[in-house]
């Protein structure tokens, strides 16, 4: 994206893998929810996350995970690109073939384009239609023409479009999700599948892509099974029982204390604590701005300051999270704790009072107090600006002019966040606000996360080292009504378009730095969360029949990159 590629032409394998790893073996995956579609590139339904994307169907170039954002060949065994990035053009490894032994052919990726411009997810719709012209130049080669579209990450956002058979791909039925499989180029084939059960994934023998440098040390299973679990009880105990072989754990409770046991003494179970490079993610409780009660941001900042986040970090986390700040904690995008350069306030000076003073400075920090859970100071501040919005607390209800009491309900999907929902919930009710807390299986909360049918949820958006075209779909006015984006608040703001575009607009990584720290700063300025917790490292728990490669990536551990240990 940004300055020249780490590693040289002709290298021999990405440095977070173990080219030398035993291939062979079965690898089982335990995943809370469930599924009732097979398709990830649609709206409809609610797909297995994680599942198909790179193992089934592959992209035109592959990511490395030790830079921000960089590709190398994968279906495509070139790329030619100008230096203003008005046109990109893919050249087709000879090699490439689907699983059934088609050849992946130009005329695949086009069609491959068309069907998710007009049929895919939000967000392919939206990149794939800055296209201006697409065209094959012979059986191999696609060029895409991007003039006007004035978006220097769009020639790598077509390289990582995931490309389907026209062969086999009906287009008729493509939105209509289901269980039918769809085929690619991958190294693995779905071969079982019960109904929100789980998915079987078994490696194809026949791989087109066993000698490509991007794919060594990658996909070392000969099977790898995802069992679903509906309760996060369940879950954890099938990981004890032996049920499954990895499991990313985020509760400091279970972490502690929830795997001793013989498996652990005797080294059957490992423990593992990583760091990784990548921005923190961004876990919140979010306000849908949509709904009438959340769409004064005084309201939304008073909520905020009631939240007693060093109680709940305390008591139900054993202190062991670090408040969330930032859409980017922890990296150099980030705006926490910086006052804004001269190229930040160059693009913000045009949006004026779009960024509060203190955030401009660097100076603002989510709210703490005591952690007593009865905060005298924060409920003060915070009645003030519900006054200030209209509310006023009496007989140990808040109610706005017309009598109405202030009430909302908060969706959840899982046990942990209705636990920390309802710590929230008695902070609320300390300002005479009710909230009640609904708490839905998992095809019905997509459904309504989907359709935003929710007035507070709990969500967490993961930021890359290049953010890029996704926060038009995360925050740009663009996706605030189009169902099954993830701007989940409603936010529409030209300020935060405007911010949006100077990233993807940047020709340096210094312009870069500069339009997210802006972007982080109006979104922390606009209150749309109450930011929650996260980990300072990654916790993996793994039975020790999986090994892991020696080095970790910029991104942190990748359990597609690990194996299954000869003779255990």
């Amino acid at each position: 994206m940004h300055g020249e590629p780490a590693l040289p032409a002709g290298f021999a394998h990405f440095p977070y893998v173990n080219p030398q790893a035993p291939r062979g073996g079965r690898t089982v995956h335990g995943v809370l929810g469930t599924f009732d579609s097979l398709n990830p590139l649609v709206v409809r339904g609610s797909p297995p996350a994680g599942v198909i994307a790179n193992n089934v169907i592959e992209p035109l170039m592959a990511r490395s995970y030790d830079e921000p954002f960089t590709l190398y060949g994968l279906l495509a065994e070139s790329v030619a690109t100008p230096d203003d990035r008005s046109y990109v053009e893919f050249r087709l490894n000879p090699a490439a073939k689907f699983s059934d032994g088609h050849p992946v052919t130009a005329e695949d990726v086009l069609f491959s384009w068309e069907l998710l411009k007009d049929h895919g997810r939000p967000n392919h719709r939206t990149y794939y239609g800055k296209v201006a012209k697409a065209s094959a130049l012979d059986e191999r080669t696609v060029r895409f023409d991007l003039a006007g579209a004035n978006d220097r990450e769009l020639p790598l956002i077509l390289g990582l479009m995931p490309i389907l058979p026209k062969h086999v791909t009906k287009v008729e039925s493509f939105e209509a999700g289901g269980l039918h499989p769809l085929i690619g180029s991958g190294p693995y084939v779905v071969t079982d599948v019960q109904a929100g059960k789980s998915i079987t994934l078994t490696r194809n023998p026949n791989y087109w892509g066993k000698d490509v440098p991007a794919t060594q040390g990658w996909g070392n299973y000969s099977e790898m099974r995802f069992d679903y679990y509906r309760d996060a009880n369940t879950h954890f105990d099938a990981f004890r029982k032996g049920l499954y072989d990895i499991r990313t754990e985020t509760d400091p409770a279970r972490w502690m204390s929830g795997y001793a046991g013989p498996a652990l003494r005797d080294g059957r179970v490992v423990l593992d604590e990583v760091v990784s490079g990548a921005p923190k993610p961004m876990a919140a409780f979010v306000f849908n701005t949509r709904k009438q009660i959340f769409s004064d941001v005084r309201v939304r900042e008073a909520l905020g300051l009631l939240f007693d986040s060093e109680w709940a970090n305390a008591n139900l986390f054993h202190g062991k999270y670090e408040r969330t700040g930032s859409y980017f904690h922890g990296s150099d995008l980030s705006a926490l704790g910086r006052p804004a350069d001269d190229n930040e306030r160059a693009l913000l000076t045009k949006f004026p009072g779009a960024v509060r003073e203190d955030i401009l400075e660097g100076a603002w920090r989510p709210p703490s107090g005591d952690g007593s859970g009865r905060d005298r100071d924060r409920l003060r501040q915070a009645l003030e600006l519900l006054r200030q919005a209209g509310w006023q607390l009496g007989g140990g209800v808040l109610k706005n002019a017309a009598g109405q009491p202030f009430r909302f309900e908060i969706l959840v999907r899982t046990k942990d966040q209705e636990r920390i929902a309802i710590a929230y919930a008695r902070d609320l009710g300390r300002a005479g606000i009710e909230a009640a807390i609904r708490l839905v299986d998992t095809v019905q909360f997509d459904s309504r996360l989907m359709s935003y049918d929710f007035e507070m949820t709990q969500n967490l958006w993961d930021n890359s080292l290049s953010p890029g075209n996704e926060q038009s779909f995360y925050w740009g006015s663009s996706a605030a009504d189009a169902p099954g984006t993830r701007n989940y608040m409603g936010a529409r703001e030209p300020a935060i378009d405007a911010a949006i575009a100077a990233i993807t607009a940047a020709r340096d990584r210094s312009d870069l730095v500069s339009a997210a720290r802006a972007l982080d700063r109006l979104l922390l300025s606009g209150f749309y969360v109450v930011p929650l917790y996260h980990l300072p490292k990654r916790w993996i728990a793994r039975w020790n029949h999986i090994g892991r490669p020696e080095n970790t990536s910029l991104y942190g551990p990748i359990p597609e990159t690990w194996w299954r240990e000869v003779g255990r």
